[in-house]
């Protein structure tokens, strides 16, 4: 802050509204005036306290999507910087983005202070960042009581009694959002509906439709709603993987690749990105490239498991058998729970390099003790992976002995 204001000592320093509110409001970055500014905001972890559940939390909590909201407006004002503190322990519970230095985190400028205190100073020119709203900050406190609240019946009800003060598209969206958490999928669309209508350039209650649909199984619809969400504020990395995993189950791995490479430039170090990329870019046949990702995902997350297990597999459609097998078991070593399917393929690799019985054993050991359709599946499946190496090689030595093993099996199950 001291050294900000330095640089910029004309600037107007500004109070951003309670960071507790920011989750409900919209905008969340109130009109700036003309000129340099320096909003400053203590306590901003308070914005992304949230005891709901990782896949049904609310977006307006995540540390990334208010970030990517104050940086479009900064960037729209275009002489702006947001100074905000933050605690070390909050943080790490509900924002670990902005510790790792993540996504649109990587960019900005990060001191720690051991005082408790950081860039304290008097105002230049300090003005009211917002208009004074009792009941509209009341309702906002409410509404941040409820999502601090471990108990989800709590949440609904604090939430409803906040909509009872008006049903304006914060209020609606959060209370949409704890319908979904509690399996009112009616109530959360009707909700966000009307958040949609009321604030249609907003990216948020679309993101939060797409999440509704998801729920729904309607791939189209989510797809739908996930791009009008990116298109609304294209720095949220979490719309633009959404987007691309909805594609991806529609079976549009072009378009699905497109929109992970959105996010991966908005996060080049996200290991979730890149397995994306490498999921795709092996479904479209591009294989080196497939591989690449792979192992930049091994390089940030060597203990992924499923790192390995998706490289092994890009290593097996190159005819790399060795490499592959090599790939697997790493996956296996790292997989607690040695999850049966790689296992299997881990097999048929062991059987392509020419270790017939290495392949039988380690196929017997991941098909024990599975549910009766579940090993079905996985025999049935790798009967066919056997079948297309086979016709690959016809020359592979020791094949029949699995496959007689696999046939016996399979009609046990029959």
């Amino acid at each position: 802050m001291l050294a900000l204001q330095a640089t910029r000592p004309e600037a107007r320093v500004i109070t951003a509204p309670p960071p507790a509110h920011w989750p409900f409001l919209y905008p969340v970055c109130p009109p700036l005036p003309a000129g340099p500014v320096i909003i400053r905001a203590d306590g901003a972890h308070r914005a992304f306290e949230n005891h709901q559940t990782s896949n049904t939390r609310l977006v307006t909590t995540q540390a990334s999507y208010l970030m990517a909201e104050w940086d479009a407006a900064l960037a729209a004002h275009g002489d702006a910087w947001l100074v905000a503190t933050v605690m070390r322990g909050p943080a790490a519970q509900h924002a670990e983005e902005i510790l790792r230095r993540r996504g649109i985190f990587a960019g900005a400028r990060v001191e720690e202070s051991t005082s408790g205190v950081s860039g304290s100073t008097q105002p230049v020119a300090a003005i009211a960042a917002h208009e004074e709203d009792a009941s509209g900050d009341a309702t906002r406190d409410l509404l941040a009581t409820a999502f601090r609240d471990a108990d989800p019946a709590v949440r609904l009800r604090r939430c409803v009694e906040a909509l009872g003060h008006g049903r304006t598209a914060p209020a609606l969206m959060a209370t949409a959002s704890v319908c979904q958490e509690v399996n009112d999928l009616a109530g959360a669309a009707r909700d966000l509906d009307e958040a949609i209508a009321l604030a249609p350039a907003w990216a948020a209650p679309r993101f939060e439709r797409g999440k509704t649909w998801l729920r729904l199984d309607d791939m189209e619809q989510a797809a739908a709603a996930f791009r009008a969400a990116a298109e609304r504020l294209p720095s949220f990395g979490g719309a633009w993987g959404n987007l691309g995993a909805t594609l991806g189950e529609l079976d549009r791995p072009a378009e699905a690749l497109e929109a992970f490479e959105r996010l991966l430039a908005l996060d080049p170090d996200s290991p979730q990105a890149m397995n994306n990329v490498g999921v795709v870019t092996r479904e479209l046949g591009r294989l080196p490239e497939s591989e690449a990702a792979f192992r930049r995902v091994i390089e940030l997350e060597p203990n992924l498991a499923f790192g390995h297990y998706n490289l092994g597999h890009t290593l097996f459609l190159q005819g790399r058998y060795q490499a592959a097998a090599a790939a697997y078991g790493q996956g296996q070593a790292r997989d607690p729970e040695r999850n049966p399917v790689q296992g299997s393929r881990l097999a048929m690799c062991r059987l392509a390099t020419g270790d017939a019985a290495g392949a039988l054993a380690e196929l017997q050991r991941a098909a024990g003790a599975m549910p009766r359709e579940y090993r079905r599946q996985l025999l049935a499946d790798t009967s066919a992976i056997l079948w297309a190496l086979v016709t690959h090689k016809p020359e592979l030595a020791g094949w029949q002995k699995v496959h007689d093993w696999l046939k016996a099996e399979l009609s046990k199950l029959a």
